[in-house]
């Protein structure tokens, strides 16, 4: 399969999106990877409209989900309804059942709604009255979070933030960004002009293929290495399970793939421990008193551990 698709997906959401590629990048990475994405921002900052630019530049399609406390689990996955004509209940499917999922705000509902989502998530099923529907191929979740906002909400526990291979802030544009965002939606609204690059079912095949890019053990040591050192930090009170060893070793090879290589660089873990990590820690009470922030140790860790040098 040729990888070069990605660059075209990536300058295609391009010609919506101003500037930010490297969170573009991030976000396709997660998708060739098979992983979700949490996005966590302020209001406006294009979260939805970048969510929307990656499903129709994958064919595929799009649903989005505004979380609130009164949803329930029944209003993501679906339902069965009695059907008079049919005489039996047919099964009505929810939003879940789509390409590319928006989770609007998920910390604004309930736990048991949550947990719904992440379920689908994770199995790429939903069962409904003891049946089971797959999910569409592939299956990928934006969901958003709004950092400043902290009333009413319902933080997601560290065992549901595991599940997202990526966190990603996409951060405000610069000056000369901003205007030419202004110019851009100006007279037209460019997403409406929009096509597809690839096909969803293409797009799957480059996701397998992508698993088949070269992990050499000094760089497999590498990753491991750094995950490790997440357990032992003196700022940290909880590091880094073992399946973020395989997100952050996914993730690097699906990076391979965007940059059109056959094996894994130590440089792509070092890109994409931030991201990948970054939620999955817990730091120390005394430490967030601080002001101290994952990121910061992440970076400590990358520092102190030694890069495999050779053959990689």
């Amino acid at each position: 399969m040729d990888f070069n698709l990605c660059q075209d997906i990536i300058r295609n959401i391009s010609h919506v999106i101003v500037g930010k590629k490297a969170s573009i990048e991030l976000l396709v990475v997660a998708l060739l990877a098979d992983g979700h994405v949490l996005l966590e921002d302020v209001p406006g900052m294009g979260k939805t409209l970048i969510a929307k630019c990656l499903a129709k530049s994958i064919g595929g399609t799009f649903k989005r989900v505004q979380f609130t406390p009164d949803l329930l689990p029944s209003d993501v996955t679906g339902f069965n309804v009695y059907s008079q004509k049919a005489g039996h209940f047919e099964f009505q499917p929810g939003p879940v059942m789509t390409h590319v999922l928006l989770a609007d705000e998920i910390n604004r509902t309930i736990p048991r709604t949550q947990s719904s989502l992440l379920e689908s998530m994770e199995e790429r099923q939903v069962t409904v009255d003891g049946r089971t529907y797959p999910l569409p191929t592939p299956f990928f979740v934006v969901a958003t979070q709004n950092p400043i906002e902290l009333e009413g909400t319902f933080p997601l526990p560290e065992a549901q933030l595991d599940r997202f291979l990526l966190k990603i802030k996409l951060g405000y544009p610069a000056r000369e960004e901003e205007i030419q965002i202004l110019n851009r939606f100006r007279e037209k609204d460019p997403l409406k002009e929009l096509g597809p690059v690839i096909e969803p079912e293409a797009f799957v095949e480059l996701q397998q293929t992508s698993r088949q890019i070269r992990v050499s053990q000094p760089v497999a040591a590498y990753v491991t290495e750094i995950v490790r050192a997440t357990r032992d930090h003196n700022a940290l009170q909880y590091g880094a399970s073992p399946r973020a060893s395989i997100g952050l070793m996914r993730a690097a090879q699906a990076m391979a793939g965007l940059k059109e290589r056959t094996f894994v660089l130590p440089d792509d873990v070092k890109q994409l421990a931030d991201p990948v990590l970054s939620h999955r820690l817990i730091l120390k009470e005394e430490e967030r008193m601080r002001g101290a922030e994952a990121g910061q140790v992440i970076l400590d860790i990358i520092d102190r551990t030694a890069v495999p040098v050779g053959d990689v």
